[in-house]
């Protein structure tokens, strides 16, 4: 293998979604045949967000992109670029140079509607016709379709705010997660005898429709998982707040596990959030919870998300 040299898969990759699976594959097959190392060239926020101030919703953080393209599709060597005003002003034909000159190029990997450079000037024409001039391999990806229409992080977001979850998880290829520590939290599931673990989405990361979710809970640092009941939503039985927060009860574990990092995966949306009027409604809506999420599972045993799909 050539040392420091790399196929380069370009791109925002926000969910990891199959659209972007066929630029990560192709990337590590053209690796293999150039024998040098696969590698993914992103931003650390969204490029427009920069250009014209206005918010995008992220369906993944960058722990979650990075977690989702080294575990199930092999690739390791992830730079995530600082949009800075320097590149901001890049021109399109500089970008693929400095491609090549500082990081090792020696083939570029792009889907069909990829745009890069000042004003995003440059597209897959361009870029697939300076790759030519400077001698480098490129590959554009066509759309990858999914019921008729090219998959888009467009449409998983409205899914995600609906709470569908199930064909969400379809166009993205895997389970929509979150990565994160947990954090303290209230302790007011111990007193119902349901104790939960804490955890929040990143600042500018898409919030799923509020409500409780069947889940699965990967305890990282043990190799363990567990069936959870994931709430996502403000806790309005026990006053409210204004932050969004995560809580999974993980059935069948006991252990503390604050300040460890946790991988949760929503399989399907269970209810709305309910202000329950009696603290024993809410225990009683918790066990029935628990008791469908054990029932999902005992008739959903395997699950083709739970293998890497580059192997």
């Amino acid at each position: 293998m050539e040392k420091g040299q790399r196929v380069i898969a370009l791109g925002f990759f926000d969910g990891v979604h199959l659209g972007h699976a066929a630029l990560l594959r192709a990337a590590r097959e053209l690796a293999g045949q150039y024998k040098v190392t696969p590698a993914v060239i992103s931003f650390d926020t969204p490029p427009g967000k920069t250009i014209d101030g206005q918010p995008v919703p992220l369906i993944n953080s960058p722990l979650d992109r990075a977690d989702i393209m080294r575990r199930l599709y092999g690739i390791d060597d992830l730079i995530f670029l600082h949009f800075d005003d320097e590149l901001r002003h890049m021109a399109w034909d500089r970008f693929v140079e400095w491609l090549r000159s500082d990081f090792g190029a020696v083939c570029l990997v792009a889907g069909y509607d990829f745009r890069f450079g000042y004003g995003g000037a440059g597209n897959a024409r361009l870029l697939s016709e300076k790759c030519v001039r400077l001698g480098l391999g490129c590959h554009i990806v066509p759309p990858v379709v999914y019921d008729g229409e090219p998959i888009s992080s467009t449409r998983i977001r409205a899914l995600l705010l609906e709470g569908q979850c199930q064909k969400a998880g379809a166009l993205l290829g895997h389970r929509h997660l979150l990565n994160d520590t947990v954090r303290s939290g209230y302790r007011f599931g111990r007193t119902l005898g349901t104790p939960t673990i804490n955890m929040r989405f990143e600042e500018g990361v898409l919030v799923p429709r509020h409500g409780v979710y069947i889940a699965e809970a990967h305890i990282i640092d043990a190799n363990q998982c567990f069936p959870a009941v994931t709430n996502i939503g403000v806790r309005p039985t026990v006053g409210g707040e204004t932050a969004v927060s995560v809580e999974s009860h993980l059935l069948g574990f006991e252990g503390n596990l604050y300040g460890r990092p946790i991988r949760v995966e929503l399989y399907k949306f269970l209810r709305d959030e309910i202000k329950f009027d009696r603290i024993e409604e809410l225990r009683a809506q918790i066990r029935a919870d628990a008791a469908a999420t054990l029932e999902f599972f005992d008739r959903n045993p395997i699950d083709p998300f739970d293998y890497p799909q580059w192997r």
